[in-house]
């Protein structure tokens, strides 16, 4: 039998750092920590909640996060 990956290790980042920051800033800012995936979401959007290692989640309002999560 194979052997389980191991899921790839995420950035020590605290996601509520990002909260007040303009949209392009924050994602410039999450890919020099280390995040392979950074996507913006406007309020309200109907995601699924399947979580990917490596992905940071901004909720976009008026060009500011008003909210960040990881997966």
């Amino acid at each position: 039998m194979a052997p389980i990956p191991t899921p790839p290790a995420e950035p020590q980042d605290a996601p509520e750092s990002y909260v007040g920051l303009d949209a392009a800033g924050a994602e410039r800012l999450a890919r020099e920590r280390g995040w392979s995936t950074v996507r913006s979401l406007p309020p309200g959007t109907i995601i699924t909640m399947e979580y990917l290692a490596g992905r940071l989640n901004f909720e976009v309002s008026d060009d500011t996060v008003t909210r960040c999560w990881k997966g």
